[in-house]
């Protein structure tokens, strides 16, 4: 069996890769339980110059590692070379602290007694395709420094990026064999990944995806890490500064074709400023330019699959039916004109529409108008997701008191949601569990001991 990638903007196929058998996951499950109980001991300098030297090849050979990116799923490249230069800032901030973070908390409740952390073992990863390098990094790195091997199972859209060059990455940064390996295929691959003898699992992917790898997992009692959809509120209060938040909005919808789990996705604006946000934002949705991805100006590119936009017209059409009206946008472009294109989409929707009720992955932003900031609040939180979501006020005070109110794992004020190494990341509800990226993310992944000698 194969794995094809495709370019989505020509849509012509770009290269096949192998895709594993059972037989050869559970091999390399093997070696890596091999290789497990050297590199589990090995000095925590060696691993840091190890992971130094990956963050000071992505920076070297970003436009290149780019390309790639966009060659497969079609993100801008001007987006795909952001996205390196963000995994290697990533490397470099584990490569910094890991140190601090593994090292023993004393308890006091006499004799001497501490807190270890310790790996756990053999992990592996199911990681999506819309930040293919990003997404894989960002789990993979703090994993692996802090002494687990790993197992990367990438998605069957962007096997190239988000799996061989990562491989590679490895192999020119001297790491043991076997400490980090790929694992191509599709769906299949990843249930033979979760039911081999791995020790844990983390998964980033839609809900459904979410539930059945953590019921395969737990049959075994593996730990899960799950990083899941969203429905991520955009709210608009009286008193927002509407120019920036339109600019933020734009930019937060859009941004790599809407095909992310922390897009903004609802936009929840108070009927006082309404019309002035919508108005505007409109304008603001006209000016993206939609083009070959390769370019530097482009602000658009191609959806990654045609099924992604498939589904994005169907969403569409129900919420059409059920009352929305679209302001701007909402079909594919000329059918003749090749590329797996979508427009930049604005709709007025009520929160019980699909469009709002199921999650968006693709360049559709909703507007709800509510009467109020306090109906905002119940509105944002009205929904089975609860990654992150973002507030807009000039009154600062209300906005952190506001914080409190909204239910979601990752919270801003006057500003786009987005990730950063330093900070934890995840969700609640149906958007999934545990924590990524910061200390947090590191400790997902450890065994964290109690020690006490008398």
């Amino acid at each position: 069996m194969k794995v094809q990638s495709i370019n989505p903007y020509t849509e012509d196929p770009i290269r096949d890769h192998k895709a594993l058998g059972r037989p050869l996951v559970e091999e390399k499950v093997t070696n890596a339980r091999k290789a497990l109980a050297e590199w589990r001991e090995s000095d925590i300098l060696e691993r840091r110059k190890m992971v130094k030297r990956i963050a000071r090849r992505l920076l070297t050979k970003k436009k290149a590692y780019a390309q790639y990116i966009t060659e497969e799923m079609g993100k801008p490249i001007k987006e795909a070379v952001a996205e390196v230069e963000k995994s290697s800032m990533l490397c470099s901030y584990y490569a910094k602290n890991v140190k601090k973070f593994l090292k023993d908390e004393p308890l006091k409740i006499g004799g001497k007694s501490y807190v270890r952390f310790e790996p756990i073992g053999v992990i592996g990863s199911i990681m999506p395709w819309n930040f293919p390098v990003w997404q894989a990094l960002r789990f993979v790195i703090p994993s692996v420094i802090a002494g687990n091997v790993q197992l990367l199972k990438p998605s069957s859209v962007t096997p190239q990026s988000g799996g061989v060059i990562i491989q590679e990455l490895f192999q020119r940064a001297r790491f043991p064999d076997n400490v980090f390996q790929v694992t191509i295929g599709g769906a299949s691959v990843g249930n033979y990944l979760v039911e081999s003898k791995i020790d844990a699992i983390s998964l980033t992917g839609s809900v459904q995806t979410g539930i059945e790898v953590a019921t395969a997992a737990m049959k075994d009692l593996k730990k899960v890490v799950l990083e899941l959809g969203g429905s991520d509120p955009f709210i608009v209060l009286d008193d927002a500064d509407i120019d920036k938040a339109v600019a933020a909005g734009v930019s937060g919808r859009y941004r790599n074709c809407g095909q992310s789990c922390l897009s903004a996705k609802r936009f929840i604006v108070t009927k006082k400023v309404s019309k002035e946000f919508t108005d505007k934002y409109i304008e603001t949705a006209k000016s993206l330019t939609l083009a070959d991805p390769i370019k530097e100006d482009t602000d658009m590119g191609p959806m990654a699959r045609n099924e992604q936009r498939d589904r994005i017209e169907e969403q569409i059409n129900k919420s059409v039916g059920e009352g929305a009206k679209i302001l701007l946008g909402g079909k594919r472009p000329d059918t003749k004109k090749k590329g797996y294109f979508f427009p930049p989409t604005v709709m007025t929707a009520t929160n019980d529409m699909t469009i709002c009720r199921e999650e968006t992955f693709g360049p559709v932003a909703p507007i709800i108008t509510v009467e109020n900031n306090e109906k905002a609040i119940e509105v944002a939180n009205d929904t089975e997701f609860g990654l992150g979501a973002s507030i807009w006020t000039k009154d600062i005070i209300k906005g952190e008191e506001l914080t409190k109110k909204v239910r979601s794992g990752i919270v801003y004020v006057n500003d786009v949601v987005h990730s950063d190494p330093s900070m934890p990341f995840g969700g609640t509800k149906k958007s999934g569990f545990g924590r990524e990226l910061s200390r947090y993310g590191l400790l997902e992944m450890l065994n964290i001991r109690t020690v006490v000698i008398n």
